[in-house]
């Protein structure tokens, strides 16, 4: 199990971790969802053993993980962390840089293991070619294989997936954490990707200026957003004053109602999403989202009701 405490920490005086206090059992699978600049790769750069914490502590089975300050080469065997640089050796092929830690010592286990790792990340076409021949999204995958080569016990990836295009990211992903599951590997994710933390986490922690602002299943998180903020991240979001009280509305909790109600909309604009449109109106001079399977056009009004 990982457990870490963090007081606080900043690179000079202004703070940028502060009141975190969490736990990690063995094979779950942790996403860290937030904007650019919250901390979330800060966190992971301190549980792994890069930065030295004056106020806090990291721990892994009872046994507190020391940083550079104690060891002449900073991270722990037992962890593999994947930064969004790569750090791959460009002159080599893809296979060798895969295999790069795995020993010689048995090479037909070796070549076995190399080319299992790049099925799970679809990149057995090009085992044989050099490394700097490929595009982002490409090394990124060979990143992503090489980090899991010798089945780390603990793997922190940071925006694993941000160089890769959508139409490869949805397979890949599904096979990465499918693998990490079967192997028991606990993970960290830290991301700003909703749709990759709903899909493949249990259980998401939203950070916010260094701190966590909500942690709870992806179903919960997603249907029981404490504010604005939290459901930003998931969806447009509607704030809708009604009899007093104001709503935080997602466009698929609003329907066209045949019936006046208290939500009329004046229509600004469809857009296609492929198996539905999203509507923008106005409402209450507030412009509102709301999910159709058709378009409307310009200045039609109509009614909405909520169904949660």
């Amino acid at each position: 199990m990982l457990n870490v405490k963090i007081q606080h920490f900043g690179y000079t005086e202004e703070i940028v971790l502060k009141n975190l206090d969490f736990s990690v059992e063995k094979g779950t699978h942790i996403s860290i969802l937030g904007e650019s600049g919250c901390g979330k790769s800060t966190l992971l750069k301190i549980i792994y053993g890069l930065l030295h914490v004056e106020n806090g502590t990291v721990s892994w089975d009872d046994n507190e993980l020391l940083g550079p300050n104690f060891n002449l080469v900073p991270g722990e065997p037992f962890i593999k962390y994947l930064a969004q640089d790569f750090d791959l050796m460009p002159y080599i092929s893809v296979a060798d840089n895969i295999g790069k830690h795995l020993s010689r010592r048995f090479m037909q286990h070796r070549k076995e293991r190399i080319a299992e790792l790049l099925e799970v990340v679809a990149m057995t076409a090009f085992a044989e070619v050099h490394v700097k021949l490929l595009s982002g999204g490409q090394k990124q995958r060979v990143a992503l294989a090489r980090a899991i080569a010798k089945e780390p016990e603990l793997l922190l990836l940071d925006e694993p997936f941000s160089h890769i295009d959508n139409f490869r990211r949805n397979a890949l992903r599904r096979n990465l954490y499918a693998y990490l599951k079967k192997e028991e590997i606990t993970c960290i994710t830290a991301t700003h990707d909703s749709e990759e933390a709903l899909s493949f986490s249990d259980e998401i922690k939203m950070m916010r200026d260094g701190t966590f602002i909500q942690t709870d299943t992806p179903e919960a998180l997603f249907q029981n957003p404490k504010d604005a903020y939290v459901a930003s991240f998931f969806s447009d979001i509607n704030e809708l004053e009604i009899d007093g009280k104001t709503l935080l509305l997602m466009p698929h909790q609003l329907k066209i109602s045949e019936d006046e109600t208290a939500i009329e909309v004046e229509i600004l604009k469809s857009y296609f999403k492929g198996s539905y449109y999203l509507v923008e109106g106005i409402f209450n001079n507030e412009k509102v989202y709301f999910n159709t399977n058709k378009a409307f056009e310009k200045g039609e009004d109509l009614f909405l009701k909520i169904d949660v």
